[in-house]
């Protein structure tokens, strides 16, 4: 049984829980965009889908404890962070592939740039509260 860390407490959890909230509202609208309106944009709509899996997967692997669940977070959260910086420059240099924006599109700025934030300070958090080596 994996023991509870100090990256699932304190402030372990206000970052999960905006990890949560986030794939809440990045599912639901991408959810909505794919069903009611896919052929106005339909990169745009499949890459919020994305963006919204991305962070269900870290928000269960950031609350979950143990090394396994770390591994899996850190994965998620620097997909997270290379989609944003690939997405967000992609927005801006074609943006006729995004007439409806995404999570990601212009890094965020829909979200008030916390889909670039975020995954910085997960990153940082991970890394204080990393697994430590077995000797």
């Amino acid at each position: 049984m994996a023991e509870p860390s100090g990256r699932t407490t304190g402030v372990g959890r206000i970052l999960v829980m905006v990890y949560a909230i986030l794939a809440l509202a990045a599912s639901w609208r991408s959810g909505f965009q794919l069903l009611s309106k896919f052929d106005e944009a339909p990169v745009a709509f499949m890459l919020s889908g994305l963006s919204g899996l991305v962070y269900i997967i870290a928000t269960f692997a950031l609350a979950t404890p143990g090394r396994r669940a770390w591994q899996i977070a850190h994965l998620a959260v620097w997909f997270e962070l290379l989609g944003v910086i690939i997405v967000g420059a992609w927005s801006l240099l074609a943006p006729e592939m995004f007439p409806q924006p995404t999570v990601w599109s212009t890094f965020g700025v829909g979200y008030g740039f916390i889909p670039l934030i975020l995954p910085i300070i997960g990153l940082y958090w991970l890394y204080k509260h990393r697994p430590k080596r077995l000797t």
